[in-house]
């Protein structure tokens, strides 16, 4: 279904961990991570995580090794397998960064699989550190989104912005996947005839309930990859059929106005068919 885009958060929910979680735990840093958490924001704690890392004689492929080992449902890859294979367009959408969503899709065989990665930029300095940047400049350039969004990303703006640059596109329908606080904003971009799934008992699912008002989208819960893939799907095929159902209704609408008027006269039993037909 080239005409559905299908976004997905990544920690927790196609992998089940937090991946910063992750790599500090595995590295035996938690203690320090918690330590720091209170004095700055996430995005700013992970870059200096790596380089506590770093200073402890932690390499990339280390990193990298550890990344590869992240928990993961084992239905979360045939599901994301099979959405592109129907011709969805699948992006990503995260607070995590390039070099952990990157790594860890590369080793599940299914980063051709996304279009896009919209998360925060990362890179190996000249001593061979990982930096992690924030997606948004905040002290210089702030987002300024209302809503429960952490400083450097709103992903409510993303969403947006992929939401008007599909359309042009012809991709109308959206499928929006996501547990924590900073998906709450993206439900906010979509419209009737969208789709939310938040995975429940999630921060995101507890501030939907809430807000239900102020969702116009079908909201879809799913507990683990079991359900992500029945639901995810599901969703996909009602899409499809709703599609071709108009595209049916179009085609026998054109059909009927090229009718000449005589055959119009001719012939009102075929009108009557028609009527009922619609």
């Amino acid at each position: 279904m080239a005409g559905i885009v299908v976004v997905f958060d990544f920690d927790k929910t196609i992998i089940e961990p937090d991946s910063d979680n992750w790599v500090v735990d595995e590295h035996g840093a938690t203690d320090l991570f918690n330590k720091l958490l209170p004095t700055m924001p996430w995005n700013s704690l992970m870059d200096r995580m790596m380089l506590e890392l770093h200073q402890r004689g932690f390499s990339i492929e280390e990193i990298k090794l550890v990344l590869r080992t992240v928990p993961i449902h084992p239905r979360i890859v045939p599901a994301i397998k099979t959405a592109h294979a129907l011709g969805c367009d699948l992006r990503i959408v995260s607070d995590a960064n390039t070099f952990f969503i990157e790594t860890i899709l590369d080793h599940l065989g299914i980063k051709d699989c996304f279009s896009e990665i919209n998360t925060n930029p990362s890179y190996q300095d000249d001593e061979g550190r990982l930096r992690i940047s924030p997606y948004v400049d905040f002290k210089s350039s702030p987002h300024g989104c209302i809503n429960p969004c952490p400083p450097n990303m709103c992903k409510g703006m993303i969403v947006e912005r992929i939401k008007c640059s599909v359309v042009k596109e012809g991709k109308k329908r959206m499928i929006y996947l996501g547990d924590g606080l900073g998906d709450f904003c993206p439900s906010l971009q979509l419209e009737e005839g969208d789709f939310m799934m938040p995975r429940k008992n999630f921060p995101a699912w507890n501030l939907l309930r809430e807000n239900l008002g102020r969702i116009r989208a079908e909201i879809h819960e799913w507990m683990d990859g079991a359900e992500l893939e029945s639901i995810l799907l599901q969703l996909i095929e009602k899409i499809r059929i709703q599609e071709s159902a108009v595209q049916s209704a179009l085609m026998v609408d054109c059909k009927f106005s090229s009718i000449p008027m005589a055959a119009h006269e001719s012939s009102p039993h075929v009108l009557r068919v028609h009527q009922l037909q619609i």
